[in-house]
């Protein structure tokens, strides 16, 4: 049986979380997780109980509490991951998506990071084709799906919540150039339909060769 320590660590109410996912890039050790919809802590040791995402937290769903459990982890290993990921964030800062998850399956419609945002509905495959997705999308609210793997009606229920219930900018969908892929720009179309808004949606192809284009 591992040693238990008393000590500072994160609670998180999942009444008041509502996966927003705006605490996971503000944990430096990695400690959170976004699971099922609400934000986990999936290690205790790797929780420092210094609470730097208490303030990301819209919901004031984190608070700190004392108790008996793992130690901090300390070692070599921690300390490298944590500087490397420390430099990752400070890197990231200026050049970054608004949000995080992008996966749909796992996106909260009523989340407070999407109003008054561009909605970029990506294919899955797309920022590992387009080397510069980051820089070009940066600063938009992203989401992803696989059109052809995934569930398409959750999509387009998700999509259609997004639009419905946010002051969704624009919207651009950005595909692969596969015919399959064409299936992503349907659902977003008949999720917009759905919410009853009336936006514009620019359609970008990924060519396979990594290349961005009108459509």
């Amino acid at each position: 049986m591992s040693r238990k320590v008393l000590r500072r660590i994160v609670r998180i109410d999942p009444e008041k979380c509502d996966g927003c996912g705006a605490c996971i890039p503000a944990c430096p050790e990695g400690a959170l997780q976004i699971i099922n919809g609400k934000a986990t802590l999936v290690k205790e040791s790797l929780c420092d109980g210094l609470g730097a995402c208490i303030k990301e937290c819209p919901k004031g769903a984190i608070t700190i509490e004392e108790r008996e459990t793992e130690p901090f982890e300390t070692s070599n290993e921690h300390a490298i991951r944590h500087e490397i990921t420390q430099v990752e964030i400070q890197a990231s800062k200026d050049l970054r998506i608004v949000n995080w998850p992008v996966k749909l399956e796992l996106i909260n419609p009523r989340a407070p990071f999407i109003s008054n945002h561009e909605l970029v509905v990506a294919a899955d495959c797309a920022p590992f084709v387009y080397k510069n997705f980051v820089p070009h999308f940066s600063g938009k609210v992203v989401v992803s799906g696989c059109p052809i793997f995934g569930d398409k009606s959750l999509y387009r229920d998700k999509l259609m919540g997004i639009i419905k219930h946010n002051n969704v900018l624009s919207i651009k969908v950005v595909r692969m150039e596969v015919p399959c892929c064409s299936n992503l720009a349907k659902i977003t179309y008949e999720a917009l339909e759905r919410s009853g808004k009336k936006l514009n949606i620019e359609e970008l192809i990924v060519t396979i060769d990594g290349r961005i284009r009108a459509n």
